[in-house]
């Protein structure tokens, strides 16, 4: 039956997810778990890194943030980029960049040259976490989007346990190194899944009209389980140009000021726990195994966060879920800086404060994706994390340089924990009208 543009936009609003949409939001977790192993592995190897090359914490603290300054770059760039030439495309490109980065890692003999190494790689991962979140938001149906990207960003943990309890593995057997290698050939792995799994989303086909669009279009749609179409309507011409300055715009202004300023300042809280959980834990005496452990533990509780926080979604406004996250987040952070005298204890007041700040980040997710118009989704999204990302970058480093400064474990986590309750404080000012329900 003829159809156009709009009719499109609207039948895949409203048709359930077919077999091919499922497939590929699956991947797209993976994808995801796959940013949380790569992001975390760094952390994983870092008390190997330290007593190889015996450096201090302040230094560790800018090795341990490399990726991440790479992830704020890679996130603005090729966000931006994914709105441009489409979502598989650069999917891909940041998978050849990720798992490079992942190899070159295991050849790295000093501070200076495996730095250089992890800002590269995050680039890839970076770039990754804008496009998936596009891509994802642009498969699911209206009713399954919020979910569907809860659930994408679900897998950051999930590939934080999984990643985390072979990584865990490897250091008892080897060296911090098979850490990356690891990492190398699971990323390698994915790109010819990828490859032949991936779609480009309809969504971006139907704004940004390539040569052959209609084709394009149709061959997905049959793929959907849905008749093809003669006709393309005209693309939206209301709909804002792919471009930085389109976000800056004063339909958008407000919304990618607040999302930025709240991602900033929770993310920074949320590194400090991941980043400096196993250097805290083998300070405390315990084996660089164990702390692995520990930080397996901070992303099982994480990953419950983010199912729950799903699960909610469904009843509750995902605005609101969010902020209550943050504010409990801020008091498990600084509860975790309190110590404890097991190893048991440690494990799980840190799964504790995974659970709520990893459950905040999932919410974020699903209230950016929905909150920029599809021309210009994948440069909105990578934005916001990509300059958000530089609270990542500052997490590690600020914790680092408070305790160089000789500031216990308990002030040092209070600071911290600030992080969350400053971006509860800018949530609450977003209107709910343009946060995700």
């Amino acid at each position: 039956m003829a159809s156009n543009g709009t009719d499109i936009r609207r039948l895949l609003d409203e048709a359930p997810l077919g077999r091919m949409q499922i497939a590929a939001i699956i991947l797209c977790i993976l994808l995801n778990a796959l940013d949380g192993f790569d992001v975390l592995a760094i952390s994983f190897a870092s008390p190997g890194i330290a007593a190889e090359w015996g450096v201090d914490r302040a230094a560790l603290g800018i090795v341990l943030s490399m990726e991440l300054i790479g992830m704020a770059g890679g996130s603005v760039l090729l966000g931006n980029l994914a709105d441009r030439i489409g979502r598989r495309p650069t999917i891909l490109l940041c998978l050849i960049v990720m798992a490079s980065g992942m190899l070159a890692a295991t050849f790295s003999n000093s501070v200076v040259s495996l730095s250089a190494v992890r800002l590269v790689t995050g680039l890839g991962i970076g770039g990754m976490l804008a496009c998936t979140n596009a891509m994802v938001a642009e498969l699911a149906n209206a009713r399954t989007r919020s979910l569907a990207v809860a659930l994408m960003a679900a897998g950051y943990p999930i590939g934080a346990i999984l990643g985390g309890s072979i990584a865990s593995m490897l250091l008892v057997a080897g060296g911090w190194r098979d850490v990356f290698l690891f990492g190398a050939i699971v990323t390698g792995i994915f790109l010819p899944l990828a490859f032949f799994l991936l779609p480009e989303s309809i969504g971006f086909l139907l704004q940004k009209r390539p040569q052959n669009v209609l084709a394009k279009v149709n061959a997905l749609l049959v793929r959907m389980g849905h008749s093809a179409v003669d006709a393309l309507s005209p693309p939206d011409a209301a709909a804002p140009k792919a471009s930085f300055a389109a976000l800056f715009s004063p339909g958008l202004l407000r919304i990618t000021l607040l999302l930025t300023a709240s991602y900033f300042a929770h993310i920074m809280t949320f590194y400090f726990i991941l980043k400096w959980v196993p250097k805290i834990v083998v300070d405390m005496g315990f084996a660089p195994s164990a702390a692995g452990g520990v930080l397996v533990w901070a992303n099982v509780g994480g990953l419950g966060g983010a199912l729950l926080l799903s699960m909610l979604s469904w009843r509750i406004p995902v605005r609101v879920l969010v902020i209550a996250a943050m504010l409990i987040s801020a008091v498990m952070v600084t509860l975790f800086g309190q110590g404890q005298s097991s190893l048991s204890g440690l494990a799980l007041v840190a799964a504790a404060a995974g659970f709520f700040t990893n459950a905040a980040v999932v919410g974020l997710y699903a209230i950016i994706a929905q909150s920029f118009p599809t021309s210009v989704r994948g440069g909105g999204t990578g934005v916001v994390i990509g300059i958000g990302r530089g609270g990542a970058a500052l997490g590690p480093i600020i914790a680092g340089l408070l305790f160089s400064l000789n500031f216990g474990l308990p002030l040092v986590a209070l600071v911290m924990g600030c992080g969350s309750l400053f971006a509860a404080a800018a949530l609450l000012l977003l209107r709910p009208a343009a946060a995700a329900k």
